[in-house]
């Protein structure tokens, strides 16, 4: 059986994302919001699938997790990229929404190759 083929793009030196920050970049026909956080590379497409919400903009952080009643568990710490303009939270490392796994935003995987963020899509 043959396998897709995934799409690559070098799309900023790697030097250019520090710790921290974000960028938005071009890439298979979109934009598309990168992250470094605690030195891990997160890619998203920019817009949220919601009202076309500026992903880049929006805010990291973690998520209450389910637990028990009257417990309070937070988790995912770095992992949720929250819109700014609705609140609509997504898992950085697949795209989905915290709300409904059926609803997500495109991700790619990310590298550091030869010094330059390259993104691949995802089959």
């Amino acid at each position: 059986m043959p396998t897709a083929t995934r799409e690559r793009a070098a799309v900023l030196a790697a030097d250019a994302l520090a710790e921290g920050a974000r960028s938005v970049v071009e890439a298979f026909d979109t934009r598309i919001a990168l992250f470094n956080v605690g030195g891990r590379l997160y890619a998203v497409n920019n817009r949220c699938p919601h009202r076309g919400g500026p992903l880049c903009h929006g805010t990291i952080g973690g998520a209450p997790l389910p637990s028990e009643p009257h417990e309070y568990v937070w988790g995912l710490a770095d992992q949720v990229l929250t819109c700014p303009w609705h609140g609509w939270e997504f898992d950085m490392p697949t795209g989905e929404a915290l709300f409904d796994r059926n609803v997500a935003v495109a991700s790619y995987d990310v590298s550091v190759e030869d010094g330059e963020i390259v993104l691949y899509t995802r089959t």
